[in-house]
């Protein structure tokens, strides 16, 4: 598994991605269920690599999504101008239903708006969808535009009042 800081959920656990998770993340990242609403096409190996395992740091901070000590998925956040930026969360087709993403979100969340400072942070789920749509509401996104002309959704979560 992944060392360094951990962001903690209630039920799951975010830990950074690493080069030894290259095996468990390009056969999600492979998998058709797992990128069906992540770009909808499976990712060679290389890709995966380049863009998941951390090697984007600090623009991009990857993490692996666990829950039970059993990774479950992957998140990623990013930094998108001077109050905020954006998150992307995928479970793995086993892990879904269980009310896993809306709380890694809100860990991620607590990170961004506590240690960060971020004051806004955006998500853009597919408008088809419906489960994402509803589990980043339960994170606390409310949506702001769309859909778009690629059917993608825009929500947002703002710190404080």
């Amino acid at each position: 598994m992944s060392d360094g800081f951990a962001l903690e959920g209630e039920s799951t656990r975010l830990v950074p991605t690493r080069e030894e998770d290259l095996d468990l993340l390009a056969g999600w990242f492979a998998d058709t269920g797992f990128v069906e609403h992540w770009g909808g096409v499976p990712l060679p190996r290389a890709e995966v690599a380049a863009k998941y395992l951390g090697r984007r740091r600090p623009q991009v901070e990857s993490f692996l999504v666990l829950a039970q000590g059993a990774p479950a998925g992957y998140a990623q956040y990013w930094r998108a101008g001077p109050d905020g930026g954006g998150i992307d969360l995928v479970l793995h087709p086993d892990a879904r239903g269980r009310g896993l993403g809306p709380d890694a979100a809100r860990a991620l969340l607590a990170h961004l708006h506590g240690e960060r400072g971020w004051r806004r942070v955006t998500v853009d789920p597919a408008a088809s969808n419906v489960r994402a749509v509803r589990a980043w509401e339960k994170a606390g996104f409310r949506r702001v535009a769309g859909p778009s002309v690629d059917g993608l959704l825009l929500m947002e979560h703002r710190a404080g009042p």
